[in-house]
């Protein structure tokens, strides 16, 4: 039985994988190791997965996490086998690499993430060959649920948008510009906040205005990044995470203005990694 885990910094999603199908789905605390100790992940491993798996037995355990750098990696390979009797391969790796096994598969490619964040990395079939730094929603993270988040906001409080979009806006979020300002500067996770107005974008996606916001920060995030790796011209380009999903229209658009070939959109990642190890 092999074990699989998709782990974010507030939520991992697992799945007990036999006979290359997934026999059962959990989910627990998330587990990025620069947030949590070994101890502490250990620990819920131990009083919330094993307990909902009712044994502590696997053939093989693939961890794909937020956090979990080279050398992050150890740390959470040590928790992990603390409770668990793992018989074989105990892998440990980046979400990234996660995301790109299962837009990609087996076969080279250019994986990007577009969610709360973005990010991106050029693939070969089974390893990261290179990736660009997202510098997160203040000096990158372009196409990101934050940026676009953040360049509605600039917008509407530039008055760079249709009056009619700025009415509609202060009616349906009934906040203040002062009251934006300090969630922004002055507030915890200011990235989150900013996402929460993504889907006033869709909402609104007919608008010509709110169109060319979406398809512009989706170009740059194509410019700034994508064109970084070697062969972007040639190499399918695949997407996962909730941006990628719900405005596919315009994405598809800006990888065609900017010549590239769109790939696979994955919008459950476990899913899809279940297929690559089966």
């Amino acid at each position: 039985m092999i074990l699989i885990a998709d782990s974010g910094s507030t939520k991992t999603d697992w799945a007990l994988v036999e006979n290359g199908k997934a026999v059962k789905e959990l989910r627990t605390k998330g587990m990025n190791p620069f947030q949590m100790s070994e101890e502490e992940i250990a620990e819920e491993v131990r009083t919330s997965l094993i307990e909902q798996m009712q044994t502590n037995e696997v053939d093989e355990v693939h961890f794909y996490g937020a956090g979990c750098t080279k050398e992050k990696q150890p740390v959470v390979e040590r928790a992990l086998r603390k409770h668990l009797v793992i018989k074989g391969e105990c892998e440990v790796a980046s979400d990234m690499l996660g995301a790109a096994r299962g837009i990609c598969g087996h076969e080279p490619g250019i994986a990007c993430i577009l969610g709360t964040g973005s990010n991106s990395c050029s693939y070969d079939g089974k390893n990261l060959v290179k990736n660009v730094s997202p510098l997160g929603f203040i000096l990158g993270d372009e196409g990101s649920g934050a940026v676009l988040g953040k360049l509605l906001v600039g917008d509407i409080l530039k008055n760079q948008m249709p009056q009619h979009i700025i009415d509609r806006f202060f009616k349906k979020f009934n906040i203040t510009s002062a009251e934006i300002i300090d969630k922004v500067y002055r507030q915890p996770k200011p990235n989150t906040f900013l996402a929460s107005f993504v889907p006033f974008l869709e909402e609104n996606i007919e608008e010509p205005a709110i169109y060319s916001l979406v398809l512009n920060s989706f170009r740059s995030f194509l410019q700034r990044n994508v064109k970084q790796y070697e062969n972007w011209e040639t190499l399918p380009i695949g997407f996962n995470g909730s941006i990628a999903h719900f405005y596919r229209k315009p994405l598809e658009e800006a990888l065609k203005l900017e010549g590239m070939n769109l790939g696979r959109i994955v919008q459950a990642p476990m899913a899809a990694l279940v297929e690559y190890h089966a």
